[in-house]
């Protein structure tokens, strides 16, 4: 047409092409939002696919079909890749900043431990990071992604939402019913760096003392005696075992203190822990006898 000075009617017919396909102008909306905040998020969370990664988005208020969704999944490159070989974690994660407060960040994990007919159970524990207190300690010989979403529902009801949530990244976590759970409850949920459990210190310290103070001391003989003794212990944990971290007071008295200090307005910090110091290490048996311990003075 601008070569030849053609008109439109003209031009179309020589190349035989309707004039409503020359004339069409594309309607589908501008994705360059929606892509962006897909590559982050599947920069945050490198394991998650299109599916998963269309429920953070739904809940950030993101509708889009999912066919469309795969669509420019597909045309970012952000296919997971099947890991070969030993698991290494890529990237920096963003730092978790300490809670200030009572129900700020819960953490979690399994401990396995088994019966005297060798038949092996698993725990799941819960501790709220700020007051530690153990929140729950669940023996069963399977714990699902929909049981952990069960307990969890019973701990929230009992005390209200967390602001965030720690654990690894075990099947259970990274379960679709937990996915689904925290998209609906709005509560955020933090994965450590695989291989890292140092980045979940304040559940891996409980998990050493239900270990040495409990499971270690005790032998079940039913899967029934294991959750009453472990529960009796958890009890005992938050009202009557002092805590240096918490300047040697119970959990539940700390959280206690904590409520009304946040009540009356004043900044909560942690108090000056003032643990003994031990006059002997310990035995490999863990005695606490007379004569175990170094002659002082």
């Amino acid at each position: 047409m601008t070569a030849h000075g053609l008109s439109q009617r003209r031009a179309c017919g020589l190349l035989e092409m309707d004039r409503t396909s020359f004339r069409y102008r594309s309607t589908r909306p501008d994705d360059t939002a929606v892509r962006e905040r897909m590559r982050a998020l599947a920069a945050e969370r490198r394991r998650f696919g299109y599916r998963r990664l269309q429920w953070l988005l739904e809940r950030e208020g993101v509708r889009m079909n999912h066919k469309r969704f795969r669509r420019l999944y597909r045309e970012e490159k952000l296919q997971v890749r099947r890991r070969r070989g030993r698991r290494r974690a890529i990237g920096v994660r963003a730092l978790l900043a300490l809670p200030q407060g009572p129900n700020q960040r819960w953490s979690l994990d399994f401990v396995a431990d088994q019966l005297t007919n060798g038949r092996r159970f698993r725990i799941l524990t819960v501790v709220d990071d700020f007051t530690k207190e153990a929140l729950a300690t669940v023996a069963d010989t399977s714990i699902g992604g929909q049981r952990l979403v069960g307990e969890l529902d019973r701990i929230v009801e009992r005390r209200g939402k967390p602001r965030s949530i720690v654990s690894d990244n075990g099947g259970e976590m990274t379960s679709r019913a937990v996915l689904q759970w925290t998209m609906a409850s709005g509560i955020e949920w933090h994965y450590i760096a695989p291989g890292k459990p140092t980045q979940n210190a304040f559940i891996e310290a409980f998990n050493s003392k239900l270990r040495d103070e409990c499971l270690n001391e005790n032998l079940f003989g039913s899967l029934i005696q294991a959750a009453e003794t472990i529960e009796a212990w958890r009890i005992d944990y938050n009202t009557g075992r002092p805590h240096s971290a918490i300047g040697n007071l119970t959990p539940a008295a700390f959280a206690a203190a904590s409520v009304l200090a946040m009540q009356r307005g004043e900044t909560l910090r942690y108090p000056r822990g003032f643990a003994p110091r031990p006059v002997a290490s310990p035995t490999p048996t863990g005695s606490n006898a007379e004569q175990t311990l170094a002659q002082t003075g």
